[in-house]
C-alpha cells in the first residue's frame, strides 16, 4: 500500500467531509454513472455536480472519462481504502479508552448492585 501524502490525505478528508460528495461516491460504488445522472437526485446544475466531481477527482477518489459530449465518472476505491489504512493506526487507542470505559462501568454497576 502507497503511503499517502498529507495534502493527499487532507484531500480525501475534504472531499469526505460533504455530504453530496459522499452520495455521489455511494452511488459510483454501484458503477459508472455520467454527470447528470449524478446531479438529478439533487437537483443541482451540471456545473454545481461538476465541482463536487471535481473535488472528488483531486482526491483521487474519481475518475472521469469523455465519451462525446458525456463525462462518465467512476470509483476509484484505492485513496480510501488508504485513509481508513491512516484511521486505523489510531484504532488501538480507541480500543484501549473503550476498553477502559467498560471496566470502569462494570466496576460502578457491581458497587450499586445490593
Amino acid at each position: 500500500m502507497v503511503k499517502l501524502s498529507s495534502s493527499q490525505l487532507d484531500a480525501i478528508f475534504h472531499a469526505l467531509a460533504d455530504p453530496t460528495r459522499r452520495a455521489i461516491l455511494h452511488t459510483l460504488a454501484e458503477g459508472e454513472h455520467s454527470i447528470g445522472e449524478l446531479a438529478a437526485p439533487f437537483e443541482m446544475s451540471l456545473a454545481g455536480a461538476s465541482k463536487h466531481i471535481k473535488a472528488l477527482e483531486q482526491a483521487g477518489l474519481v475518475q472521469r472519462t469523455v465519451q462525446g459530449r458525456n463525462h462518465i465518472c467512476q470509483l476509484d476505491p484505492e485513496p480510501m481504502a488508504q485513509a481508513m489504512h491512516w484511521l486505523q493506526t489510531y484504532e488501538h487507542f480507541w480500543n484501549e479508552r473503550l476498553d477502559a470505559l467498560e471496566l470502569a462501568l462494570r466496576h460502578a454497576d457491581s458497587r450499586s448492585e445490593p
